[in-house]
């Protein structure tokens, strides 16, 4: 099954033609933004490890998944920590309290790209000063954009306070920016995305009240329907998927890359 699903997809070719769409949507954004480079994160859910270890191959470093059970069965594969040394994983899923002590094993974890609310703060920081006590634990604010109930994040107007948490009370937590997974299907003949629009709001907010510079703050938003235009308002992380280990049915709540 592994090798007919393989066969299918070339994983080092949708690499490349991903990095290369990811450099001609930055040639496009605005001298105006000071945002970083934008980075791919490769969203391998529900893909065999082999396709990992092809897209490891071609030069990608980091890898998204939103499991905790798939993201720890992955990470501590024989092949994987044979052929992959030098792999980083951000988790991206929704986060439960009861899976946090699982998360924090998982070797090689470099971000939490969906911290968002005081108490998972807390549990993370309490639990990560166990399992790495001179390394903070980078995290990112994940943001419901769309206000859609069946979407985790916080609200954008407690951005600011639950950044000041993290950056006030949690030693072990290294705040590195805002996510959003926004409203899926927006039609781009309308204007730019409302949901890109309020991420950098809060982005600007959080550089505005801890005077930080866009630069140091990263803006995770984009997936592979929307990535170059997330690129061209400032996003800094993409994550994409579908577009190169191939399609995936969605989930009901959509929460697909």
């Amino acid at each position: 099954m592994i090798n007919r699903i393989m066969a299918n997809v070339d994983v080092k070719l949708g690499i490349k033609h991903i990095l290369e769409r990811v450099e001609q949507a930055y040639s496009k954004r605005s001298p105006d933004i000071r945002n970083a480079k934008p980075s791919l994160v490769a969203v391998s859910k529900t893909k065999p490890i082999e396709m990992i270890v092809d897209a490891y191959s071609a030069g990608q470093r980091h890898f998204g998944e939103n499991y905790v059970k798939e993201l720890w069965e992955k990470s501590t594969s024989e092949l994987i920590n044979a052929q992959c040394p030098d792999i980083c994983w951000h988790f991206i899923g929704h986060l439960q309290s009861s899976s946090v002590n699982k998360l924090l094993k998982v070797p090689r974890l470099d971000m939490v790209e969906t911290l968002d609310s005081i108490k998972l703060a807390n549990e993370l920081n309490k639990k990560w000063g166990n399992v790495s006590p001179n390394k903070p634990l980078k995290v990112l604010v994940q943001v419901n954009t769309s206000q859609e109930e069946a979407k985790s994040g916080i609200e954008p107007s407690a951005v600011t306070d639950l950044y000041r948490h993290i950056t006030e009370n949690c030693k072990h937590l290294l705040p590195k920016g805002v996510m959003t997974i926004g409203k899926f299907g927006y039609d781009y003949s309308l204007g730019p995305n409302p949901d890109f629009v309020c991420l950098l709001d809060c982005h600007k907010n959080v550089c505005d009240t801890f005077n930080l510079s866009p630069e140091d703050v990263h803006i995770s938003m984009g997936m592979s329907d929307d990535f170059e235009q997330a690129i061209e308002m400032g996003s800094t992380i993409v994550r994409v998927g579908s577009s190169i280990f191939g399609y995936r049915p969605k989930k009901i709540d959509g929460a697909d890359a």
